[in-house]
């Protein structure tokens, strides 16, 4: 959940460090640091945002071709100056940066304290530099073999950058469990987290595999080795994205930037991939293993957060179109329950970043039992896309906010057409209502944007409500996952506690915290079960509960019962999800926004959370 950068070349490294780390902050931003050579290796770190190390760093000597940062998300440590990164080795004459996190680092650490070692920090990071250290001094090795040597004795994830002051000339980097890439340039390296800091330089990049050591000199080669020694040759691939898409391009915050690209996300999801004129679905990307998809006797869906939510709405679809059962697990769960996986299940992983921890070791595990796995992700190269049988990319495009939104709709997007795909295969699905929803689906982007035209109106409402203290959501059917949806947007950058619920359940309970003070949220399309929400609606103005509906354009029951109503367009019951989302999220933003909340980077959540 940490950001690393790190440049060995001819150019000065610490404007590409410090940009870089700007580029990475959305992975951790609770403090930050840099490493330079120029006379001895100098370390510049501190409590905070990327901001504050540039204003910290401004008054030291920042020379110095060779440099590694990091931006952190604390897992062992508090947050404070001495617990960032990069940390010393004891006789400082190692420096390193780290991702993950080293779970057998307390009895490594009380080893090493019996050898001598004195430690500074409480973080397991620096555990691992002082192994290497007495590695390489006890087996007078070098920095290469000593970082080889001391992941053998390791037990958990990292993605790690190291600098020698004895060994000027070379960074070494490896990776397991925590995402790595490479930019090569001319005469020049770049290692980092994910290709944000890299684009700006080369689009030439090797995603290190779990295990794999890199070894970076200028003038030669990258050396790439297994953990066993094993001399590697990498593939070289070719970045697709774009620069100006890592930028806010006039937008307030990143989140609200992203919000206003979905008819282009959502688009580009769907381009080359159906075909309203022929009546056809194509995915190349499952081609080969949708008859499996068809045939399995279960579907499991693992994920974690948004795309869990996502996965949600992928249930409703793949049931009712495909008429397949699904399962849809939290990854974090679904690997330490001992799940029952068969052969003949198809497990699909749903992730952004293609690198969310919880989500590869549930593919793992299925992968050990002999399922097929099918990855649904928006990063090329990831690790879930590598890990996987098969998969369909989103296409959504960097995603900067913390809070995801343009992912949830490319991702609902890309299980309609897999649905759709599979049901049309099958024959499980009228030819009349294959078309009725690819009709519908071409008018979504178009759609969107019209959705994102009544911002000025939601922003009013989020000014009503700023400053409650809960929210409940409340939808029913293909509209609760929304409902779950909305809510997690709302608490994860307001800090305002909301629940999603399914709206027949509020009864169950939920209705004993109705009162005035309490704004519901709730999803009523006119597709579905209109009239049961329509009750449930009254049984909340009955309670005085202050009520704002997401309603069918047009809609007059509804309106005449909330308090306030946001419109969207009319479409298929299917494609609802996509367009309720929407005014969710805007709602959410502008709260954040009216209360003073730092939007893209709420406190402790990080964008790609690559740790347990």
């Amino acid at each position: 959940m940490c950001g690393i950068v790190a440049y060995i070349g001819k150019k000065e490294a610490y404007p590409i460090l410090i940009k870089g780390l700007k580029r990475l902050e959305y992975r951790g931003y609770d403090s930050a640091g840099i490493c330079l050579l120029n006379s001895g290796l100098n370390v510049y770190k501190c409590k905070g945002k990327v901001a504050d190390l540039e204003a910290f760093a401004s008054s030291k000597d920042i020379s110095g071709t060779v440099g590694i940062g990091h931006t952190r998300w604390a897992t062992h440590g508090e947050p404070n100056d001495v617990n960032a990164h990069p940390h010393y080795s004891g006789n400082e004459k190692l420096a390193l940066i780290h991702n993950g996190i080293i779970e057998n680092y307390d009895p490594l650490k009380k080893e090493l304290v019996k050898r001598g070692h004195i430690f500074k920090s409480d973080t397991d990071t620096e555990v691992l530099v002082h192994l290497i250290e007495d590695v390489q001094a006890n087996e007078n090795l070098s920095l290469a073999e000593a970082v080889r040597i001391a992941l053998t004795q390791v037990v958990g994830a990292y993605a790690i950058a190291v600098m020698d002051k004895s060994d000027p000339n070379v960074i070494i980097g490896a990776k397991k469990g925590s995402p790595m890439v490479v930019g090569i340039g001319k005469n020049e390296f770049f290692l980092a987290s994910d290709a944000t800091p890299i684009i700006e330089y080369t689009n030439e990049v090797v995603y290190l595999e779990d295990e794999q050591i890199v070894e970076l000199r200028v003038g030669q080669d990258p050396i790439v080795r297994s953990i066993e020694n094993e001399v590697m040759t990498p593939y070289i691939h070719e970045l697709e994205m774009k620069l100006e898409a890592l930028e806010k391009g006039g937008y307030e915050h990143f989140m609200l930037k992203e919000i206003f690209e979905q008819p282009r996300s959502i688009s580009d999801s769907m381009r080359g991939r159906y075909h309203v004129q022929s009546g056809t679905v194509t995915l190349g990307g499952i081609s080969d293993y949708e008859q499996k998809m068809a045939n399995a006797k279960r579907i499991i869906i693992v994920a974690c957060g948004t795309s869990w939510h996502a996965g949600l709405v992928g249930e409703y679809l793949i049931e009712d179109l495909a008429r397949i059962p699904v399962e849809v697990e939290y990854a974090s769960e679904f690997r330490y329950r001992n799940p029952i996986i068969n052969e003949d299940d198809v497990v699909i992983a749903i992730s952004q970043s293609g690198e969310t921890a919880d989500t590869l070791a549930a593919l793992e595990l299925a992968k050990s039992k002999g399922a097929t796995i099918i990855g649904v992700c928006n990063v090329v190269g990831s690790s879930i896309s590598r890990i996987t049988d098969a998969g369909s990319y989103t296409h959504a495009g960097p995603e900067i906010g913390v809070a995801s939104t343009k992912a949830f709709t490319s991702q609902v997007t890309v299980l309609l057409l897999m649905a759709l795909r599979l049901a049309h295969k099958k024959g499980s699905i009228a030819e009349s209502r294959f078309q009725r929803i690819l009709a519908s689906l071409e008018k979504i982007p178009a759609q969107v944007e019209e959705v994102l035209q009544s911002a000025e109106l939601v922003k009013y409402i989020a000014g009503q409500y700023k400053d409650s203290r809960n929210f409940l959501y409340l939808g029913r059917g293909y509209n609760f996952p929304v409902a779950l949806e909305g809510a997690l947007k709302l608490k994860e950058i307001s800090y305002i506690h909301a629940e999603g619920y399914p709206a027949a359940e509020m009864k169950h309970g939920p209705i004993a915290l109705i009162d005035a003070e309490m704004p519901v949220v709730v999803i009523a399309p006119s597709k579905g079960s209109y009239e049961k929400v329509l009750s449930n609606i009254q049984e909340v103005k009955a309670r005085k509960g202050k009520i704002i509906a997401v309603v069918t354009k047009g809609d007059t029951s509804a309106a005449e019962l909330a308090d306030h109503v946001i419109e969207i367009p009319e479409t298929e019951e299917e494609l609802v999800p996509i367009l309720a989302s929407v005014p969710l999220q805007l709602l959410s933003y502008y709260i954040a926004v009216m209360r003073g909340c730092n939007v893209d980077q709420p406190r402790n959540l990080a964008k790609s959370v690559t740790v347990e």
